[in-house]
């Protein structure tokens, strides 16, 4: 059997695993790139299952085989898909996944680039699908989706019991097509009917202004605080995912940036906002950590064995002494919260907003060899003072939510600016 292609990942949402149809895909494996070590070379059960009783499993089987009515319903690879996919559902871990060949190869052409879907990360919880982050300007943005909606139902059926693959394949679709979502908005007493057209999702994770604050938009610019400083400049710097493409255009717009610090006295500070980040490769978060951190660990990951491996960074960075503020919320997740945590960790950086989403968990993806392919929880990653951010979020130092009653004013932006003037 040839090498297999294997990668770890920070899998966010194994919807956008299966490619950005639905979405975005945070986790995006190079397989393009990536030189594969590892090979399978053994096709024998592992001593664990050695003793097992898989009597009732052939029992069943040859019962579905010999007495099932309709014959031409029986499919001898779905069935193995269906117990491969019942398998990895016992652990209850809904990051851990197994992709048919169809949904594997979805996700490969996804990590292409452009991606025909409503433009909505995915995730799971408390066994409901639930919107994680509405990428900017997608279909789903625009028709007023947001982090914590809940999908009822997808074209009238219910998504009750539903895998985040079987919603992704629901939901995904060619550009121009249709599709109907019942929505549950987070505090609504009904659920809210949204039809959605899907479109072609282009991304790219880095956007950046420098403005007066007196020209920000979508902030109150005459409060006390804002308006003594109207003059002054901040750098807002967004970074909506964690892709094939971070790591290039962070290099070039970190070059910019520090060029910009050290031409123009009258810039306060960078305005670093990571919501609706729903995450992706663990090492770019790394990376990300070292432009902003002298020294120290940027992360900790604890294996199955509760051992702890720390990454450090290396030193040289190019931003590590300008002011600034983070902005998170609860769509905030996986390689985002590595970052926002270790920069909190090192009293780098304020975090201002709301509680992050909780996603405290590695993956390793795995080409299987047959087109199929395996992501496995392999380690759980933890702050640099080492907590675990699991299913609890990290809590911003200053919180503050957007203002329902003012959609166009981003309250969250104008505190981030208030606190990055008192430094």
């Amino acid at each position: 059997m040839k090498p297999e292609k294997l990668r770890i990942v920070l899998a966010l949402f194994i919807a956008g695993l299966i490619g950005y149809g639905i979405g975005v895909s945070k986790i995006a494996l190079d397989w393009k790139n990536f030189q594969p070590h590892l090979e399978i070379t053994s096709k024998e059960p592992p001593p664990s299952l050695m003793q097992a009783d898989f009597s009732q499993f052939w029992l069943v089987l040859n019962k579905i085989e010999t007495s099932y009515y309709d014959k031409e319903a029986i499919n001898s690879q779905k069935i193995i898909d269906g117990a491969i996919s019942g398998m990895i559902g016992s652990l209850n871990d809904p990051y851990t996944v197994y992709l048919p060949p169809k949904q594997n190869d979805d996700f490969k052409q996804g990590m292409a680039g452009q991606y025909g879907g409503i433009g909505a990360e995915l995730g799971m919880k408390d066994k409901q699908i639930i919107i994680v982050a509405p990428l900017d300007g997608s279909p789903a943005q625009k028709l007023g989706l947001k982090a914590g909606d809940a999908i009822l139902k997808v074209n009238d059926e219910s998504t009750a019991g539903w895998s985040l693959n079987q919603t992704v394949e629901k939901i995904r679709g060619p550009k121009g097509t249709d599709v109907l979502l019942s929505i549950a908005h987070k505090g609504a007493t009904e659920p809210q009917d949204v039809n959605l057209t899907r479109d072609t999702i282009t991304v790219k994770s880095l956007t950046s202004w420098t403005k007066k604050i007196k020209d920000i938009d979508n902030i109150d610019t005459k409060t006390e605080a804002l308006a003594a400083a109207a003059d002054q400049k901040v750098i807002y710097l967004r970074l909506s995912q964690f892709g094939d493409q971070t790591n290039k255009e962070w290099s070039a717009l970190a070059v910019k940036l520090n060029q910009q610090l050290q031409n123009d006295k009258n810039i306060k500070g960078i305005v670093f906002d990571l919501r609706r980040n729903p995450g992706g490769y663990l090492n770019d978060a790394v990376n990300i950590v070292e432009e902003f951190v002298k020294d120290g660990v940027a992360v900790q990951q604890e294996n199955r064995e509760k051992e702890r491996m720390a990454y450090n960074v290396r030193g040289n960075g190019l931003l590590t002494d300008v002011p600034m503020v983070v902005l998170i919320d609860k769509g905030s997740a996986s390689a985002s919260e590595i970052v926002a945590g270790a920069l909190q960790d090192h009293k780098r950086a304020l975090l201002v907003g709301e509680t992050s989403f909780g996603k405290g968990t590695i993956q390793q993806a795995e080409d299987l060899g047959d087109t199929a392919g395996l992501h496995v929880t392999i380690a759980k990653w933890l702050t640099p003072n080492g907590t675990w951010v699991h299913q609890k979020g990290l809590k911003p130092d200053v919180e503050v939510s957007l203002k329902k009653d003012q959609p166009d004013r981003d309250t969250q932006l104008e505190k981030a600016i208030e606190e990055l003037l008192k430094q």
